[in-house]
Formats: structure tokens, sequence, C-alpha cells
């Protein structure tokens, strides 16, 4: 673990998201926070993860996304033992798709 794992997350950040109102807020933020590699990553992981959520096989996953094995793999084991971030989104969207 290097020293940057050990410093305590600041809360800024996540507050400053919560006042975003619109997709394309977010979206603006969202490319003036990150490099274009980075926002892919993020933005390819998210897609990893929703089509696993909805019981794609890795294959599969792998051809429609692009995403390594290991890539694929991280992200199930985050949706299986992670801290259910992921969960309280997919919730949320679910039930925002069935209204």
């Amino acid at each position: 673990m290097n020293k940057a794992d050990t410093r305590p997350r600041s809360d800024e950040m996540y507050e400053a998201i919560l006042t975003l109102k619109t997709l394309e807020e977010c979206k603006q933020f969202f490319e003036d926070l990150c490099s274009v590699s980075e926002l892919s990553a993020m933005e390819q992981r998210f897609g990893v993860a929703v089509r696993l959520e909805k019981g794609m096989i890795y294959n599969d996953i792998l051809e429609e996304t692009g995403a390594s094995s290991a890539t694929i793999s991280r992200v199930n084991r985050s949706l299986r033992y992670g801290s259910g971030g992921y969960a309280v989104v997919f919730d949320r969207m679910w039930k925002r798709e069935e209204e």
C-alpha cells in the first residue's frame, strides 16, 4: 500500500458530484475532472458491471465491451464483495426504468 492509500478520503469531491442536476452537467464535470482514458476506463467498468448484473457471460461481455478478462473479473469481485455501491445504483436505475 502506498501513502496515497492510507490518507482518509475527502468528502469534497463526492459532495460536489451530489450537486449535479442533469446528465449534461454530470458529463461536463467528469470530462473536466478525468482524462479521456480515465473516463473511458470508468465507463467500460460500469458497462461490464451492468452486463454482469444482467447475467451475461464473460465471453459475451468481452466481445461487447472490449474489456479484458482481468477487468471483467475485477468488476465481478466488486459486485460480489465490494461496498455495495453498484447495488444501490442498480436498484435505483431499475426502479426508474419501471416508472
